[in-house]
């Protein structure tokens, strides 16, 4: 509203309101089932004489999250899951999910429209997929793909194959999804708003200067500027174009004298904003984009593409101009990871808000349970605890939004990864289940992200069991010192080792990074199985989030988020480095088998425990108060 009138009354907002209502309501019955969308796509590989187009869940910006725009993959297909690729022929479909969305995958999806293939620990996404092709595809066909939609590695990979099995690749001048899609939402024109230093902790026009140097060092006239995250933190500022995660969808460019072009569209701008950026900063249409790229070339510029957001569109446009490249990591990724001390301290203030929010709601839904007992029937559901905590998390001060759709997960659906409740969906918690909440909050000083598994009446000795094997593993990761160039990879096995000794495993991974009032997710730094090639270094905050999942049955995860810290101790003879938890919040005493810990684990859980009760029992009610003593009692 503030970018149509600044300064409305409340007639003209009781206007507006009603032109947003009945604009959409002309749209809410516009639908047409998978298999029309299908036919009509298909009817485009005819028209554009091809044979199969490939639809990612990606945006311009390669990013995990994307505004509804791009939501193609969701609209073709009916999976909404935030990773996945459909391969769609003139005659057949495939869609190609990890570990974490299968079972969401098989429930969204009609197969008999989509074969479902699985990413597995023994075939990456690129066997999968070439095993496919290579079934389905026929030499002489030709497959179309978005080159907005995919990075120089995708398609160069896509090239290879493409030549292996005699197959033609055709770069789309139009994405055709987006030919088909009627009532494809509009692009985002959200507010931008600036980031003040006191919560950025520097001057953007400090931070320019910094990669100014590095790509004076390295010979590069231009980096450019792909990932939203990384243009919301060089220029200290945030926006709402994708939900739940701050950032503008624009392009920038960043030369070696630390100037900045700015490709964003101005109807987004506040009055605000423009005496908030540096003269450094330079604002340009988003259509001349293609432009100054050229003039780049053609002047022969060394030119940087960042290698993980970067479309193949740049590299596409550059390289017939014969210009010099340089494919690499985003120059503000590291910078942006390593937390400065005064985004650690808003870390850690925006978690204790945070954790008294969580804690208001897990006493809330103890007395519920309790209650409830007396009257033989529960009647909570899914969605009534998700919206009871996002109202306690309303509550604080500097909450601008959820960092995430909650996932609020009871019985069964606990055991889907990254579930969603929907109307469809919603189930009632239920005696003798688990139940998942996985969550976390946006704040202007931090982000959160938070899993608790709670256990509704007496949990059976088996969850009690896995329950308590997946807390170990959580343990040992919160413990871990290692030397300066460890990465996550090498951190993974303690958080599965307990699982391992009995056959069990989790289909994700153990930790992934986290932004300050930026995306939940965010790289390069994470805690997985497959290898990196970027260690964990101070200031980076990463998840710390074993799990297990028994389809159909039941799913637990327990996650805190770290920040990575230096540790000096007695007797150590080489640089170390350990974790700092920042998460508040007590893990369910009633799900731990004690008879598994070692004196060391319960020890541990019991100092957390402490800090948990010190830190957050001033700032809650009495009641709750009370609640929290309890369930941080020590273990014995």
């Amino acid at each position: 509203m503030e970018l149509i009138a600044p300064n409305p009354d409340e007639q003209l907002k009781s206007l507006l309101r009603d032109l947003f209502n009945n604009t959409k309501q002309k749209f809410k019955n516009v639908h047409i089932d998978v298999q029309t969308k299908l036919k009509l796509l298909r009817e485009q590989l005819q028209k554009n004489t091809l044979n199969g187009f490939l639809v990612p869940r990606a945006d311009e910006h390669q990013g995990e999250y994307v505004s509804l725009k791009a939501q193609r993959l969701a609209w073709i297909t009916g999976f909404t899951g935030s990773a996945g690729l459909a391969i769609i022929l003139d005659k057949k479909a495939a869609l190609i999910v990890d570990g974490r969305y299968i079972l969401q995958a098989k429930d969204q999806v009609d197969q008999t429209l989509f074969t479902i293939i699985e990413l597995s620990a023994q075939k990456t996404f690129h066997q999968q997929a070439e095993e496919w092709i290579k079934n389905n595809m026929h030499a002489g066909q030709k497959l179309g793909l978005d080159p907005w939609l995919h990075t120089y590695n995708s398609v160069t990979w896509w090239q290879s194959l493409s030549k292996k099995y005699n197959f033609d690749l055709k770069l789309c001048t139009k994405n055709l999804v987006d030919q088909v899609w009627d009532d494809q939402p509009a692009e985002p024109i959200t507010p931008i708003w600036p980031h003040a230093s006191t919560y950025a902790g520097q001057e953007s026009k400090e931070k320019c200067e910094k990669i100014a140097i590095q790509l004076k060092e390295q010979h590069i006239k231009a980096s450019i500027i792909a990932d939203p995250t990384s243009i919301a933190w060089i220029l200290n500022v945030r926006g709402g174009d994708i939900p739940h995660t701050p950032v503008v969808l624009s392009f920038a460019i960043i030369y070696d004298d630390a100037t900045v072009q700015w490709f964003v569209d101005k109807r987004k701008f506040t009055s605000k904003l423009y005496a908030h950026l540096g003269t450094n900063i330079t604002i340009e249409k988003p259509e001349k984009l293609k432009e100054v790229l050229e003039k780049l070339g053609f002047n022969k510029s060394t030119v940087h593409i960042d290698e993980v957001y970067g479309a193949y569109w740049f590299y596409d446009i550059l390289q017939k101009t014969g210009t010099k490249i340089i494919l690499s990591q985003d120059f503000c990724a590291l910078p942006k990871a390593c937390k400065n001390p005064i985004e650690i301290q808003g870390m850690k203030n925006a978690h204790i808000r945070d954790g008294a929010a969580l804690v208001k709601f897990l006493a809330w839904l103890q007395k519920e349970i309790k209650n409830s007992l007396s009257k033989k029937e529960l009647v909570l559901t899914e969605m009534d605890c998700a919206e009871k905590l996002f109202q306690f998390r309303k509550e604080n001060d500097l909450f601008c939004g959820l960092s995430f759709d909650t996932i609020s997960g009871a019985g069964s659906n606990s055991a889907v990864v990254h579930y969603r409740v929907t109307k469809e969906t919603n189930q009632t918690l239920n005696y003798k289940e688990l139940y998942l909440v996985d969550s976390g909050g946006q704040y202007f000083d931090g982000t959160t992200d938070v899993t608790r598994t709670i256990a509704i009446g007496n949990p059976t000795q088996e969850m009690k069991d896995r329950f308590t094997r997946v807390l170990k593993g959580h343990v040992a990761v919160a413990c871990a010192k290692f030397p300066i160039g460890t990465t996550g990879q090498h951190l993974d096995s303690l958080a599965r080792y307990w699982l391992w000794q009995i056959g069990l495993d989790y289909n994700h991974g153990t930790g992934h990074g986290v932004g300050a009032y930026l995306s939940v997710h965010e790289g390069p730094q994470r805690i997985h199985k497959s290898s990196s090639l970027f260690p964990l270094l101070p200031g980076m905050v990463v998840s710390n989030e074993p799990g297990y999942y028994k389809e159909n049955a039941y799913g637990i995860r327990i996650e805190n988020l770290v920040t990575v810290i230096p540790i000096e101790e007695a007797g150590f003879e080489i640089p170390m480095l350990g974790f700092k938890t920042l998460t508040y919040a007590p893990y369910d005493c009633n799900l731990i088998d004690t008879s598994i810990l070692s004196r060391f684990e319960i020890d541990w859980i019991n100092q957390y425990h402490q800090e948990v009760y010190a830190i957050l029992s001033p700032l809650v009610d009495q009641e709750t108060e009370e609640w929290l003593k309890e369930a941080t009692k020590p273990l014995k």
